[in-house]
């Protein structure tokens, strides 16, 4: 779905809020209002029943409000999460905090937001109401500049929350002579209707001859926003007169009497009714069918889960055509391809059919067996070119992910096939925000299923992996003992080679360099027998970096170039960066900082890529050593004022990577001493400040600000503000105090253009006024002398 991101200097974004694909009518009183109860309340509540506009007013406030959230407006989408103690980690997925530590998730968000000026959207809070109350009070007492706001068709009940009741559109009188057209399209309802029959049929227009037939349908619709637009929909096959004859119709069957005794809730059930009779036979079924996903779905899914007993597999995609043009399914493209997705109040009606019909329980185990099997694939197809497509399918798949999980878990007789799927999302959890949230579904899993087979074999040394990215060394040793014991009673070599792999992991984090490198020369053996590619190159990657460790330089160069070809061969990146990783340390402590900063560089513009932040920290990391190295200790300081967020977002410092902890340390404590401990510290407060994706930027040397600041020995002088070329100039005529007009003027572009350069300036630099922009700049050009132009 296509979103609106904008920066922020203190972590990934300020907030991803999805682009309006249609036009928003009305609401300028609500709008109004919720603006000025946002400056006043910490919590407010859009309420209302379904399909009457609260989303779409939430988010329009959003887009209104962003720019007086410093860090950002941020909507979490509730309605199709079924399990509520998910709550935490959904939220946290939404504002796209990647914790690898093992605290609790509502404490990962409390810290998170405790110095942040922000706004969370909650949208579709109405089936988890005590959840998100609980959630909303300890975010709010944890962080003072918070606010959230609500929807949901009940109050949250937490304290200084202010309700706002979302009426419907305002309906034209029936009283009085009947207005003209252009008077009559001036009420929202009227124009909301008008704007969306235009989209399906573009020469419609309120005239003469039809304004009383727009009327009454309106104010038959009670003037329900989602009513209106699924009416509006008609207009492509029907005349306006034939829509109103139809909803008539509806509402008579329902009331046996006066329109007027209708309740709203009944007017949508009626027009909803009214959108399943138009729908063909198959269409029906595959609505039914389709409310079993949890979000959206694609076309493979709807054609494995929703073919069969009526519909062929190959009618599916024009069964999903015929929804799409009936606006029961929406239509969004996201990176990986098509996906659509279906209202909630659409998809509650299709689980009561589908209910209704008996039918409930065997979509379900359809829609289980399908993800079971997609995790599968994904875990098959991991190393090799289709890599990245799988982590960004995964990534869109998270809720159906989740529900398959919860129902295997829930069925008791499934929990086996539940632990094997958690196993295989393995690399879903660590590549993503999802690492605690795979732990979770591990230890669920192995509480099921203690039987010690394959399955549960498999799942320990996968939760050992995870518990040491989580610096949880303790409980990740005592699950892959069991591993180990329930592979040598199997005589299974691939669990027992990767039990040596993960225990060589926990032997570097307790300082047995030794051991670790005895246990990654046995996995090493393991994996080459079994044939497992991933195995083989994690298995050198580690060996790389614990040789290295070592000072035994050639055999670390020899696994690492040994790792490159593994992966290739094979058209794999994700292992091919972290190879890289661990053969620019080696470089780097062999004294070749400018070869180290290209491996790691190239294994950052990957890791970016593939959005791993704890790759691009270790990335990072790195080019700071080299950094420092070369004398260049103003990006040394601005790098590890980078890697302060970086380290924060994820939860762990060198998460997994403990052993380079003391690299770290030797370097932050001879860039102090370079710089001396003001300028050490204000350089470290710039790189801190920058957003993440110009952190990246500034780290593989793609801004485009010139690189004073890199010469060797420049000191302060050279230090360049983390500003653009056109931010720069537009802060120097700032200081000479002019107007957003004069400098509109002067640089010959539009005064919105000049305030939004000048938004950003305050952003970067964390100020709050003009005055100190032109203080800034001042102390700029003392400090660089008359020599610099």
């Amino acid at each position: 779905m296509t979103a609106v991101t904008t920066s922020t200097s203190r972590g990934h974004h300020i907030g991803i809020l999805p682009a309006e694909v249609t036009s928003f009518v009305g609401r300028r009183q609500e709008i109004a209002e919720v603006r000025q109860l946002l400056s006043i309340s910490r919590a407010v509540t859009l309420t209302g029943m379904g399909g009457v506009g609260k989303t779409r007013l939430a988010l329009r406030v959003g887009h209104e409000v962003r720019r007086a959230f410093r860090d950002g407006v941020w909507l979490v989408e509730l309605a199709a999460l079924e399990q509520p103690d998910m709550l935490a980690r959904v939220v946290a997925e939404a504002l796209q905090i990647r914790d690898h530590s093992t605290a609790p998730p509502l404490r990962v968000l409390a810290d998170h937001l405790r110095d942040k000026q922000a706004l969370i959207i909650l949208d579709n809070c109405e089936h988890l109401v005590a959840e998100c109350a609980v959630l909303a009070e300890t975010l709010l007492r944890a962080a003072p500049e918070l606010r959230i706001l609500a929807t949901s068709r009940h109050v949250l009940g937490i304290a200084s929350e202010h309700a706002v009741p979302v009426p419907t559109l305002p309906l034209p009188s029936g009283d009085g002579p009947a207005p003209s057209p252009e008077t009559l399209t001036q009420w929202d309802a009227v124009r909301l209707f008008t704007e969306r029959a235009r989209a399906v049929l573009p020469s419609f227009t309120v005239t003469e001859d039809n304004r009383d037939v727009v009327t009454a349908i309106v104010r038959c619709l009670d003037g329900l926003p989602l009513g209106i637009e699924l009416a509006a929909v008609r207009l492509r096959a029907l005349s306006a007169q034939q829509v109103l004859d139809r909803l008539d119709d509806r509402f008579r069957l329902l009331t046996s009497g006066p329109r007027t005794v209708l309740p709203r809730h009944q007017t949508l059930r009626a027009l909803i009714d009214w959108s399943y009779a138009l729908c063909s036979e198959k269409e029906r079924l595959l609505w039914h069918r389709a409310s079993v996903f949890a979000d959206s779905l694609d076309l493979e899914g709807a054609e494995t889960v929703c073919s069969g007993d009526g519909i062929e597999a190959e009618e599916v995609v024009d069964l999903v055509i015929g929804l799409v043009d009936k606006s029961v399914l929406i239509r969004e493209d996201h990176q990986d391809g098509v996906r659509y997705r279906m209202l909630d109040t659409l998809r509650h009606y299709g689980r009561e059919r589908l209910s209704a019909c008996g039918q409930e329980a065997p979509l379900r185990r359809a829609h289980r067996a399908y993800y079971r099997d997609l995790a599968a694939r994904a875990r098959a197809e991991l190393f090799g070119p289709a890599q990245v497509a799988w982590f960004g399918r995964l990534q869109a798949e998270g809720a159906n992910l989740r529900a398959a999980l919860d129902n295997c878990f829930t069925a008791p007789a499934d929990s086996r096939a539940g632990l094997s799927m958690a196993t295989d999302l393995l690399y879903h959890w660590i590549t993503s925000y999802y690492l605690g949230e795979g732990r979770a579904w591990l230890e669920r899993g192995l509480a099921a299923v203690t039987e010690p087979d394959e399955v549960r074999g498999r799942a320990l040394w996968a939760g050992g992996w995870l518990a040491v990215i989580q610096a949880d060394i303790g409980a990740a040793a005592t699950m892959l003992e069991e591993s180990r014991r329930i592979g040598e009673r199997l005589g299974d070599e691939s669990i027992l080679a990767y039990v040596a792999l993960f225990s060589g992991m926990v032997a570097m984090c307790e300082g047995r360099t030794e051991d670790a490198i005895a246990c990654y020369e046995q996995a090493l053996a393991g994996h080459r027998r079994t044939g497992d590619a991933a195995g083989l190159a994690l298995s050198l990657i580690r060996l790389s970096l614990a040789r290295s460790f070592a000072g035994d330089s050639a055999a670390a160069i020899a696994a690492g170039e040994e790792c490159l070809a593994v992966c290739d061969a094979h058209g794999e990146g994700w292992h091919k960066a972290y190879t890289m990783m661990a053969l620019g340390v080696e470089v780097w402590r062999q004294g070749d900082p400018q070869r180290a900063t290209e491996l790691e560089k190239q294994s950052l513009l990957s890791n970016r890529s593939m959005g791993d932040m704890l790759g691009a920290g270790v990335n990072i990391e790195v080019l700071a050593w080299a950094a420092a190295t070369q004398g260049l200790h103003q990006r040394a300081a601005r790098l590890l004022g980078v890697l302060q967020t970086v380290w924060d977002s994820i939860g762990a410092p060198l998460s997994g990577y403990g052993h380079l902890a003391h690299y770290h340390d030797e370097c932050e404590a001879a860039t102090r001493r370079a710089l001396g401990e003001s300028a050490f510290a204000a350089a470290v407060a710039r790189g801190a400040r920058l957003p993440y994706e110009e952190a990246l930027a500034y780290a593989l040397h793609q801004d485009d600000r010139p690189g004073e600041d890199d010469m060797p020995g420049e000191g302060v002088k050279g230090e360049m503000a983390p500003l653009t070329r056109r931010e720069t100039e537009i802060a120097q005529l700032v200081a000479q105090g002019l107007t957003n007009k004069e400098i509109a003027a002067a640089l010959v572009i539009a005064q919105r253009t000049a305030e939004g350069h000048i938004e950003h300036i305050l952003t970067k630099l964390g100020f709050g006024s003009r005055a100190q922009i032109a203080v800034w700049v001042g102390e700029r050009v003392r400090a660089e002398g008359p020599s610099r132009s």
